[in-house]
């Protein structure tokens, strides 16, 4: 079962995956940064819908 921590999680890794991908392509540093970012943000939010699911399936 996918909550919506996890769903959240992946949309920002794809969004960061696609900026920093035009920032390279355009040679904007400012926006790979920033899409590295949201990677980064998506990661975190993904791990903490993943943590929030085995607890779930642990009760």
């Amino acid at each position: 079962m996918v909550n919506m921590d996890q769903i959240a999680g992946l949309a920002k890794q794809i969004k960061g995956s696609i900026r920093q991908s035009i920032g390279k392509a355009t040679g904007n540093r400012l926006m790979q940064i920033r899409g590295m970012a949201d990677k980064s943000a998506g990661q975190v939010q993904k791990a903490c819908g993943d943590m929030k699911a085995m607890l779930k399936k642990a009760m």
